[in-house]
C-alpha cells in the first residue's frame, strides 16, 4: 500500500503522518503518531439529513486495551462500555470541532480518533483533537480551520508543552487549549489554586503552540494539493423572518424587558408570540410566499423566531448593558445555601441554589477497598474521590426516559471533580474514599459550577478537612464585531443565545478548574484574560455566602460513617501482616471485626465502625511488626505449652518461647510444674535467631517487678511521610 509521509516538528517532537494507507472508504484518514503513541483519525461525511435542524456531528474516541499490551478484565475480556476517560476524550474532541462547522450544514459527519498504541511519555487526547482537524481537512469538508490543541503544564515556574503522564501527576497545571486562525476555542484545565494572572500566561503560552500547529497543517495541505473547503452560505429566503420581525419584535422586546418574569413566565409569554403569529401566517392566501414557507416545514418558524429573540436580546445587552431578568452584566443572582439537610444516614449533604438552579450533593466516606479501579489506557489505575452528576428531566419542567448517564452528565462531574481534587487532604491525614453525587433538582444556567458549591458544603457537613472551599461561576459573552459583552453568572437563555460558557472553579486562593466552550470561532486571549479576571469577584462572593452555612469540617463524623485509622509499617514486614495464604490478616479482621487494606508502600488502613475494635487491631498490626531486640523485658501470657517449653504472646500477634531449660535457675522436670496457660509473667527476650524465631528466659527476671534489667522504651512505629 502507497501512502503519503509528513511530518511535524514541534516542541522538539516530531509527529509523524501517514495518509492515503488506513480507511481508505472513510472521506478522510490518517494515522497520527508521536513516541511510540498510534492514532488513527477519520472524519466521514454523509448525505444531508433533511429532516434535521441542528448539525448531526458525531466525535467519538476508542481505546483498545491492547494498545497498552494488556488483555481487558471481566468475563467477556472485551472492551464494552466506554470508560470514563474515554467520553471525556470525545466530548474533548467535539467541543472544538463543533462550532468551526457552518451552523447551516446538514450533511451528517462523524470523526472517528482509536487510540492503537499508547506511550505514557505522550498522552493521546491532544493529538485526538489535533488529528481530528487534519482528518476534517483531508476529506475536504467545509470547516472553518484548522485547528489544533496542546497541553500546558507547569512544573516549578516553568511552563511545559505537552508533559507526559508523570509530569501531568507531578505539576500545578494541566490544561487544553485548542485554537483556530480566529483565536481560542476550548480551554479544559485543572490546576492547584492557580493565580488568574498564571493561568492567562498559561493560556497566551499554549495558543502561541496552537498557531504553530495550525500553521504546520495549512503547509500539510499545500504538500499533498488539497484546497481547503471553505464554508459558503447558501442563500436563504429571508421572507419569514423579516414577516417575524415586522410583526413579533415589539412583543419580544418588551417580554425580553420584563425583568419581574420568572423563566416559565418568560417562556409561555413567548411561546404565545410565536403561537399567535403561526395562525396569523396560516391565515395568509395561499399565494403569500410565508404560507409555503411554513406549510413545507413549521420548524423554519420555530428557527426563525428563535433567531429573532437571539437578536434582540444580543441587542439590549450591548445598548442598553441590561439582561433580561434586570441583572448588571456583572451580577450574580441570589444565592441561598444549606448543609445537613438530611439525616446523618446520609454522611454528609447540602442544598445549594443560585436563581433558579438548584443542586443537592451528598458525601459518602469509604474505606480504601472502595477506590474506582479504573480499566483504561491512562496509567493512573483508581479513583479516591469520585464525583457523579445526574440531571434528571424534571429539572427542567421536561418528560422523557431516565437512562444511564449520558456524554454532557458525564463531562460535568468530571468537571467538578476537578475542581475539588486540589483542596482534598492528603491520604496520611484523612484516608477516606470520597464519593459525592450531584442530583440538579432545578436547572437555569451553569448546574455544573452549582455542583461544585453543592459538593464544598456537603464534603465539610461530613467532616472532611478541605484545605479551603471551593465556589464557581460561568460566564458569557455577546460579541457583534468589535462590540464585546461579558456577562457574569450566565442563565440559561443566555447561555443558549449567547457565545460563550466560561466556567472558572476556585478557591480564595486561586483557579482549580476551567472550562470553556464557544459558538463562534475563536477568541483572543485578551477577551479571555478579561473574563477570568471579572469570573474573581464573582467567585469571592459565592464562596462568602456558602460560609454563612458552614465555615468549617464538623469536628464529628456522622456516626453511621466507618471509623479508619491510619499508620505506616516497614513494607519489608507486609507479609509478616498478611501470613501464609491470608490467614494472619484474616484472623485479625475476624478477632476484631475490622476491615483492613495494606497498600504497597507499607500504609495500613483499619476501618471499623467501633473505635476500640480499631485500636485492637493496629495494636496486634504493631506488635506483629515491631522488631524485638535482646535483653528486651516484656510481660506476657503464656497461650500454649508443649514438652519442651512454653510460648509467650510479648506483644499482640507476636510470640515467643520459653525453653524449659531457661525456666527457672534449677532443673525443671515438666513445663507445667513452673507455668501454666493463660499465666502472665515477665519474660526477657534471650537471642533471636537466624530465622527470625524469639527465644526467651525467666531466668533473671523477677517476676515481682524487681527485677534488674530495665524495660526499655518501645520502638515507635515509623510515622507517616
Amino acid at each position: 500500500m502507497e501512502g503519503q509521509n509528513k511530518s511535524i516538528t514541534f516542541d522538539g517532537r516530531e509527529i509523524r503522518l501517514t495518509t492515503g494507507v488506513y480507511a481508505p472508504q472513510a472521506s478522510g484518514a490518517l494515522m497520527i503518531e508521536c513516541g511510540d503513541t498510534s492514532l488513527l483519525v477519520t472524519a466521514t461525511k454523509t448525505s444531508k439529513k433533511e429532516t434535521a435542524d441542528f448539525l448531526p456531528l458525531i466525535c467519538d474516541y476508542e481505546e483498545k486495551l491492547y494498545a497498552a499490551g494488556r488483555i481487558p478484565g471481566g468475563f467477556m475480556r472485551r472492551e464494552g462500555r466506554p470508560p470514563e476517560r474515554a467520553t471525556l476524550v470525545s466530548r474533548l474532541i467535539d467541543r472544538p470541532m463543533r462550532p468551526l462547522f457552518p451552523s447551516w450544514m446538514r450533511d451528517e459527519i462523524q470523526i472517528v480518533a482509536s487510540c492503537l498504541s499508547l506511550d505514557e511519555r505522550v498522552p493521546a487526547d491532544v493529538l485526538a483533537v489535533t488529528g481530528a482537524s487534519i482528518a476534517t481537512l483531508l476529506a475536504e469538508i467545509p470547516f472553518y480551520g484548522p485547528m489544533a490543541a496542546v497541553r500546558v503544564g507547569l512544573i516549578g515556574d516553568d511552563f511545559i508543552l505537552n508533559p507526559s503522564y508523570r509530569e501531568i501527576e507531578k505539576g500545578d497545571l494541566d490544561i487544553v487549549i485548542a485554537g483556530s486562525p480566529d483565536g481560542i476555542v476550548m480551554i479544559e484545565a485543572g490546576s492547584n489554586q492557580l493565580s488568574e494572572q498564571d493561568t492567562i500566561e498559561a493560556i497566551d503560552f499554549g495558543y502561541e503552540a496552537v498557531t504553530e500547529l495550525i500553521k504546520a497543517q495549512e503547509n500539510l495541505l499545500e504538500d499533498l494539493g488539497i484546497k481547503q473547503v471553505k464554508p459558503n452560505k447558501p442563500e436563504i429566503d429571508d421572507t419569514l423572518f423579516k414577516y417575524l420581525d415586522k410583526n413579533c419584535t415589539k412583543s419580544i422586546t418588551q417580554i425580553l424587558q420584563t425583568s419581574d418574569f420568572s423563566k416559565e413566565q418568560r417562556d409561555l409569554e413567548l411561546d404565545k408570540v410565536k403561537s399567535e403569529a403561526l395562525s396569523k401566517i396560516e391565515a395568509l392566501k395561499d399565494d403569500n410566499p410565508v404560507k409555503l414557507l411554513t406549510s413545507e416545514n413549521d420548524k423554519l418558524v420555530d428557527s426563525d423566531f428563535k433567531n429573532l429573540t437571539k437578536n434582540l436580546m444580543r441587542e439590549q445587552i450591548l445598548k442598553d448593558g441590561k439582561r433580561v431578568d434586570g441583572r448588571s452584566l456583572d451580577e450574580v443572582r441570589k444565592i441561598s445555601a444549606a448543609a445537613g439537610i438530611l439525616p446523618k444516614r446520609v454522611h454528609g449533604s447540602a442544598l445549594f441554589q443560585r436563581g433558579l438552579t438548584q443542586v443537592l450533593s451528598t458525601t459518602t466516606l469509604g474505606t480504601p477497598s472502595d477506590a474506582q479501579e479504573m480499566d483504561d489506557l491512562n496509567p493512573s489505575t483508581e479513583k479516591t474521590y469520585i464525583h457523579h452528576y445526574n440531571f434528571p428531566p424534571y429539572s427542567v419542567g421536561e418528560t422523557r426516559p431516565m437512562r444511564t448517564p449520558g456524554r454532557r452528565e458525564i463531562g460535568h462531574g468530571a468537571l467538578a471533580e476537578r475542581a475539588i481534587i486540589p483542596v482534598l487532604p492528603g491520604k496520611e491525614t484523612f484516608p477516606y474514599v470520597l464519593r459525592v453525587v450531584s442530583e440538579v433538582l432545578s436547572s437555569n444556567g451553569s448546574t455544573s459550577m452549582g455542583s461544585v458549591c453543592g459538593s464544598t458544603l456537603s464534603l465539610l457537613d461530613a467532616g472532611v478537612p478541605l484545605k479551603a472551599p471551593v465556589g464557581g461561576t460561568a460566564m458569557g459573552l455577546i460579541k457583534e464585531g468589535k462590540e464585546v459583552r461579558i456577562l457574569t453568572d450566565i442563565q440559561g437563555i443566555e447561555d443558549f443565545l449567547g457565545d460563550m460558557d466560561f466556567k472558572v472553579a476556585g478557591t480564595e486562593k486561586g483557579i482549580t478548574a476551567l472550562q470553556m466552550d464557544m459558538k463562534i470561532t475563536g477568541l483572543p486571549v485578551s477577551i479571555i484574560s478579561d473574563a477570568i479576571k471579572k469570573a474573581r469577584p464573582a467567585r469571592l462572593h459565592i464562596l462568602e455566602k456558602m460560609q454563612e452555612a458552614i465555615d468549617k469540617p464538623q469536628e464529628t463524623l456522622s456516626p453511621h460513617a466507618p471509623r479508619l485509622l491510619s499508620f505506616k509499617i516497614d513494607p519489608e514486614l507486609i507479609g509478616t501482616v498478611i501470613g501464609p495464604g491470608g490467614r494472619t490478616i484474616k484472623g485479625i479482621t475476624e478477632r476484631t471485626n475490622t476491615k483492613i487494606d495494606i497498600e504497597d508502600g507499607g500504609i495500613v488502613t483499619i476501618a471499623s465502625h467501633d473505635g476500640a475494635a480499631a485500636e485492637e487491631a493496629q495494636k496486634i498490626i504493631e506488635g506483629l511488626t515491631r522488631k524485638v531486640h535482646e535483653g528486651e523485658i516484656f510481660s506476657g501470657v503464656v497461650t500454649r505449652i508443649i514438652p519442651i517449653g512454653a510460648f509467650v504472646e510479648i506483644l499482640p500477634g507476636k510470640e515467643g518461647m520459653i525453653h524449659i531449660s531457661q525456666l527457672s535457675e534449677a532443673r525443671v522436670e515438666r513445663v507445667e510444674d513452673v507455668v501454666r496457660q493463660g499465666d502472665e509473667v515477665t519474660v526477657r527476650v534471650r537471642e533471636i535467631d537466624s530465622r527470625g524465631r524469639i527465644n526467651l528466659t525467666l531466668r533473671g527476671v523477677s517476676q515481682n517487678g524487681g527485677f534488674s534489667y530495665p524495660e526499655p522504651t518501645p520502638t515507635p512505629v515509623a510515622p507517616l511521610n
